[in-house]
């Protein structure tokens, strides 16, 4: 998730936590070196800070913790479009900047000491540390900065090309100083895409194809490092034990665990079950019904394996089923919308997930930049050059999704159903199947699913689709290797996606919406928007010059989406909903944005604790 930089300007001030600043002179006129770059306003830690607040920087290191996935892998390349990358490969890299989880968006030097930007941020530079290296002990170097760059918008992921769409060229200023120019002015987000960028060894892929997925572990710089890899089924990684950055203010009481091992499971069922015997240590629960009912078991309660729900402050964004508006069945807005109401939402919340969710009604949910009532003064002045091309709901309606009164009746909705998809051309013939009355092809299109314990959930929508709309619906469960390549290929009818956002939604955005990633292969924009408007107001959020600016134009670029029916939203909560076997303490400042896993500990107490309890249980069973 990407978050906006605020540039230093009359209107919007750029504070750098009390750090004096030293101006340099250069094309563009004055610059500044700082130690951090804060959104619309205060930087919460100075430049003098020891360690974020919500770690704790006596925690102790060590200790051993497995995780789960589900699925497989095939590459330990996360940077290129081929191949399933392994989970948690991302801790072997480091960035030059890193965020904060208690500030909406903040960015501190990592492998970046400094952080200089002009008045028109037409510019970043970053002073690299002289004691950055990499894991075999060479020095991160300008000329890696420079090389990752190029091979991440030549030959990487498609995402990075648009993420860096705007930067033109990375140079050598100086013997640790690089600097990235910009083909635009004032986007106060591109110096923090930049220095979120991670930083390869030129060296090492000087001999390699970057191109192709590997299993041979990639050099990083970061406080892991893989030290086992069985292909599929696991992969364990190392803390780095002379790691160059641990003693960063931005790492201090971070990086606590001496190992760290990912266990694969095909099936979401089965890896419940091995949590409950004890075969991994954590786990974050995104089903109701688990959490509600599948954790029962003697460690649970003993107390031997805890349930929490920890409250946070993050955009919890849109989780929907997304259409793939290049099929010609969707391409029809009043079809889509059709389609909604034949969702039941209130039953599924009160069958499936015992009333444990809230309905999502934005793609900017639980937060300030979701739209809400009918468009303020400053809504509409952004909304008004529109009017014609936009649904004309957009500024006499709230948008809510529709609704039922849970108890699986809906008369009401598939009345309002089958009246937009007659208006739409179609039409329930004499056998009971809803056709196009212009070519009598019938309705049909499936539901492309990785999980199956999604089915349970899509299936009774299903049949709402076929005995109630007369509409050919299945549903067809592929493995994550055959899902990940339709998704990016857009070879799918309709999925579940979610759009996730920051609390400064940025560049990104044009990732999710803009037309022209509408047919770029492995883009975020699913749906396949190609609205000349939704272009404009993407750009419009991007150069966004202030926090209420940003507010305004996110929630109308939000309304525009949301009456454009790209999805049936679906539902969020508001919590880390976690269970763990109580081998770990954690910080007594909760972050307000992220969960921060990486500041938790093997308590070493707890953990001989938990040891003794398993060891009779081992005994009780033989």
């Amino acid at each position: 998730m990407t978050r906006i930089f605020t540039a230093i300007m009359a209107a919007v001030v750029l504070v750098f936590a009390a750090l004096l600043p030293v101006p340099g002179i250069g094309a563009q006129g004055a610059s500044w070196e700082v130690h951090g770059l804060a959104l619309h306003g205060d930087l919460k830690y100075g430049p003098d800070f020891r360690h974020f607040d919500y770690v704790n920087p006596d925690a102790p290191k060590g200790g051993n913790v497995r995780l789960n996935a589900i699925g497989t892998f095939d590459s330990l390349h996360p940077f290129i479009l081929r191949g399933v990358k392994a989970a948690g490969i991302g801790m072997t890299f480091d960035t030059l900047t890193v965020g904060s989880g208690d500030e909406p968006f903040s960015v501190y030097g990592l492998i970046a000491q400094t952080i200089e930007v002009p008045q028109d941020n037409s510019w970043v530079a970053f002073k690299l540390r002289p004691e950055a290296r990499f894991h075999d002990g060479s020095p991160i170097t300008v000329e890696d900065v420079i090389f990752t760059f190029e091979a991440l918008k030549t030959k990487g992921h498609p995402f990075y090309r648009t993420y860096y769409a705007a930067v033109t060229k990375a140079e050598r200023v100086g013997p640790r100083k690089v600097r990235f120019s910009f083909n635009v002015k004032d986007n106060r987000e591109l110096p923090l895409i930049v220095g979120q960028m991670p930083v390869l060894s030129k060296a090492y892929w000087s001999t390699r194809d970057f191109e192709r997925t590997t299993l041979e572990p990639v050099l990083g710089s970061g406080p892991y490092r893989v030290v086992a890899v069985d292909p599929g089924r696991s992969i364990t990684y190392e803390r780095v034990r002379d790691y160059w950055a641990a003693n960063l203010p931005v790492n201090v009481g971070r990086h606590n665990f001496d190992r760290i091992r990912y266990d694969y499971y095909r099936d979401a069922t089965v890896a419940l079950e091995a949590f409950k015997a004890g075969q991994y240590d954590f786990r974050a629960e995104f089903v109701a019904r688990d959490w509600a009912t599948g954790y029962q078991s003697p460690a649970l309660q003993n107390g031997w394996i805890k349930k929490e729900e920890i409250p946070h402050q993050q955009p919890t964004g849109m989780q929907g089923f997304v259409f793939n508006t290049r099929r010609p069945v969707f391409q029809d807005p009043r079809v889509r919308q059709a389609l909604a109401y034949a969702f039941d939402f209130e039953w599924t919340n009160r069958t499936l997930f015992y009333g444990a969710y809230a309905r999502t009604k934005s793609y900017f949910s639980n937060s300030e930049l979701a739209s809400r009532g009918l468009p303020s003064p400053a809504e509409l002045k952004i909304l008004e050059p529109y009017r014609g091309r936009i649904p004309e709901e957009v500024f006499t309606q709230e948008y809510d999704p529709p609704r039922t009164n849970g108890t699986g009746f809906m008369r009401e909705n598939l009345r309002v159903a089958f009246k937009l998809l007659k208006e739409a051309g179609w039409e329930v013939n004499d056998r009971g199947v809803l056709v196009n009355v212009r070519t009598g092809e019938p309705m049909e299109f499936e539901f492309l699913l990785v999980s199956p314990t999604f089915e349970r959930v899509v299936l009774p929508y299903v049949y709402n689709l076929k005995n109630r709309l007369g509409i050919q619906a299945r549903v067809r469960t592929v493995d994550s290797t055959q899902y990940q390549n339709r998704i990016d290929n857009f070879d799918f009818d309709v999925i579940v996606e979610t759009f996730g956002q920051s609390l400064s939604p940025g560049n990104e955005q044009r990732d999710y919406w803009k037309s022209d990633r509408a047919d770029e292969p492995g883009s975020q924009n699913v749906a396949g928007v190609r609205d000349p408007v939704v272009d404009e107001l993407v750009e419009l959020v991007i150069a966004a010059e202030d926090r209420q600016t940003l507010i305004d134009r996110t929630r109308a670029l939000d309304r525009v989406l949301l009456w454009g029916h790209y999805v049936i939203p679906q539902w969020h909560i508001k919590s880390f909903r976690v269970a763990y076997w109580d081998k770990f303490s954690r910080p007594a400042v909760q972050a307000k944005y992220d969960l921060a896993f990486d500041a938790w500990w093997v308590d070493p107490v707890k953990e001989a604790r938990l040891a003794e309890v398993k060891t009779l249980l081992s005994r009780s069973k033989k």
